[in-house]
């Protein structure tokens, strides 16, 4: 008859009570290095309330009215800058993204090759696209809205390149293997074997990158390259408080509108369309 089993004793609990103790403490610390002003903390709620109905006074204004108009007639036409600025900038992503995501993926360039290209899109992933436009596009295109798009389109390919690159290792390998096996030549491979297989995802990805360029686009426009972020930053400087908040409101819901469209585009070109599954599997 076999000895019971003997159940292991427990690890000991007091290396990771240490570990929040210490983690506690570094915050504590931290905390205590910054110097704020901790008191000015019981003053926010008013500043919130001051602040809101400063910037609403000319959201319930007649939208109608001039030059009440003007001013989202205005709004609108910065927002669809930024909106143009950022397509432009993710179009530019995409293009230098997706064959720079097929030489950095394993199983389909050689190792040389793949650690140069993971350099390149590391690099480029390192730098702040007002980096970019501040040092290498201004002096080019000075401020105009060019160089905030093709500081966003360089911006874009560290990130896009990634994630093709990941897609692409991450690919069945069935029909690949199959058209090898017929004697396809490696383009021929490329073309039909892993692009119709990846192409979803990374449409998924570019889309995804569009949003992310709308918002990067509004802090670039505040260095005034144009779109929503200029128009903000010279109303916040002239203290227009009403018509501030008509931009923010404009800002806020075109974003929204635009999140969302989106999202649901993705989620059609990843997921396909439920009612056509549904009907195949009756």
């Amino acid at each position: 008859m076999s000895a019971p089993a003997v159940r292991p004793p427990a690890p000991p609990k007091w290396p990771v009570t240490l570990a929040w103790l210490a983690g506690a403490l570094v915050v504590v610390g931290c905390v205590w290095l910054l110097g704020a002003d901790w008191g000015r903390l019981f003053g926010l709620p008013e500043a919130v309330v001051r602040y809101a109905g400063l910037l609403s006074q000319g959201i319930f204004r007649n939208p109608f009215a001039d030059p009440q108009s003007e001013w989202w007639t205005v709004a609108f036409q910065f927002m669809l800058d930024s909106i143009s600025i950022a397509w432009i900038g993710t179009l530019i992503g995409a293009l230098l993204s997706l064959p720079l995501g097929f030489l950095a993926a394993r199983n389909v360039a050689p190792a040389w090759v793949v650690g140069i290209a993971r350099t390149v899109l590391n690099v480029v992933r390192a730098i702040p696209e007002f980096i970019l436009a501040i040092v290498f596009l201004l002096p080019l295109w000075g401020f105009h809205p060019a160089a905030g798009a093709i500081a966003l389109g360089i911006g874009s390919v560290g990130t896009l390149g990634k994630l093709t690159s990941e897609a692409i290792e991450g690919l069945r390998p069935g029909p690949v293997e199959a058209l090898r096996a017929t004697g396809a030549g490696q383009l021929a491979v490329l073309r039909w074997g892993m692009l119709p297989q990846v192409l979803p995802e990374i449409v998924a990805f570019w889309l995804y990158r569009f949003e992310i360029n709308i918002r990067a686009g509004a802090i670039l426009g505040a260095l005034g390259l144009g779109g929503i972020g200029f128009l903000l930053e010279q109303l916040f400087n002239g203290r227009e408080w009403d018509r501030l908040g008509v931009a923010l409101l404009v800002t806020i819901a075109v974003t929204i509108a635009v999140d969302q469209l989106s999202a649901a585009v993705r989620h059609r070109i990843i997921g396909g369309d439920v009612s056509e599954g549904r009907a195949t599997a009756v």
